[in-house]
């Protein structure tokens, strides 16, 4: 039996990770042994403990309940934790998510005690150096002895930093491997939306009607920590809501409510942080996606809706190739004319996130990694 930890600590790992636990259950219960680890990065009701409840995730065997702090303070905590687990039984692996600080931490404390790292949302790339997310990715890959990339251009990223051909090896002389999985949150996308759908009353409660409304989501620290761009973002939802008669939904964190202009329009409806089934059922019936968040990027694109980006990059720029988003960054114009733009074209969305499998390719990797 080859048993893993998995170490989450934000909600969009949360996410990701019931595409696996789910597959482990389903495919490979017989194999596979999962222990989970909660560092604690983020947590509260609404922002983790309900996910468990609506994605069917077992609740975490280890909580390290680290909370918030400075990066270093923050990430050091994790990595201590995440060691005296990772040496409290026997592990053939670890499994990280993405680019958070629990991320990091895990691939620190796993390769210290070579143990081997499979790295869920291996390769992207923002090429943005001054984002803490891209120095977790990039760290994390360059420790890591599976990279599953969700797409073409994530393995590309891979191959050009030269992880493909590098000479490192890991415990018992094995090298790294990079594997085109497909994207968890595909997986994800398929399989939970049309329980959305019977569950989820978001629609009512905001009092919108589908294809009638803008999704907005605003999260990311260089947005909600800066009133000058926090400031030019909710002026330019306000003045599109306002000039197309659109209502604009706009899940937010109770800290960013004091940046909200004096004359915000009555037209955006302000509401907390939504669960994921609520989420899924907005992103769907959404007109257009206004979004500094990646995993809403994706969503968006899985449910053929139009994205502008709220940010000066992305890591998703398959996106942007296919005409199916608009990077406009916090700038009041061209947020404006992104959305006008998207409106009005006509946006094709081919399957560039796998078929909805990559939990399995995942876990079968791993299976022949270990073996």
């Amino acid at each position: 039996m080859i048993k893993l930890l998995t170490v989450i600590g934000a909600r969009p790992q949360i996410i990701k990770a019931a595409a696996i636990s789910r597959a482990i259950k389903e495919q490979f219960s017989g194999t596979i042994e999962e222990r989970i680890l909660h560092t604690g990065q983020h947590y509260d009701a609404n922002m983790s403990q309900v996910f468990f409840d609506e994605l069917g995730i077992p609740s975490p065997d280890y909580n390290l309940g680290v909370g918030s702090g400075s990066h270093g303070a923050q990430t050091a905590k994790m990595i201590e934790g995440i060691e005296t687990v990772l040496g409290s039984e026997h592990f053939d692996g670890i499994i990280l998510y993405g680019d958070t600080n629990s991320t990091l931490a895990g691939a620190v404390a796993a390769a210290k005690l070579h143990i081997p790292v499979f790295h869920v949302e291996a390769g992207l790339r923002s090429f943005n150096m001054t984002m803490p997310e891209e120095q977790n990715r990039i760290v994390c890959d360059h420790l890591s002895s599976i990279l599953f990339a969700p797409t073409q251009t994530a393995v590309d990223n891979l191959k050009a930093e030269g992880l493909e051909s590098s000479k490192a090896s890991f415990r018992n002389g094995k090298k790294r491997q990079i594997v085109n999985s497909g994207d968890v949150m595909y997986d994800n996308a398929l399989y939970f939306s049309k329980l959305a759908e019977e569950r989820s009353t978001i629609l009512e409660s905001c009092g919108v009607q589908p294809g009638d409304y803008i999704l907005a989501t605003v999260h990311r620290d260089f947005n909600t920590d800066s009133p000058d761009r926090i400031s030019s973002i909710f002026k330019a939802l306000s003045a599109i809501a306002e000039k197309n008669s659109i209502p604009v939904i706009l899940p937010l964190h109770p800290r960013t409510r004091k940046y909200l202009p004096d004359n915000l329009s009555e037209r955006i409806i302000i509401i907390p942080p939504a669960s994921f089934f609520d989420i899924l059922t907005l992103e769907k019936n959404a007109k257009v996606v206004m979004t500094d968040s990646g995993g809403v990027q994706k969503e968006a694109f899985f449910f053929r809706k139009p994205c502008v980006i709220l940010r000066p990059e992305t890591e998703w720029v398959e996106i942007i190739k296919h005409n199916a988003g608009i990077l406009a960054d916090a700038d009041y114009s061209r947020i404006i004319k992104a959305y006008e733009e998207l409106s009005g074209r006509k946006v094709t969305f081919p399957p560039l996130f796998g078929d909805g499998n990559a939990a399995h390719i995942i876990l079968q990797s791993i299976c022949d990694y270990v073996y």
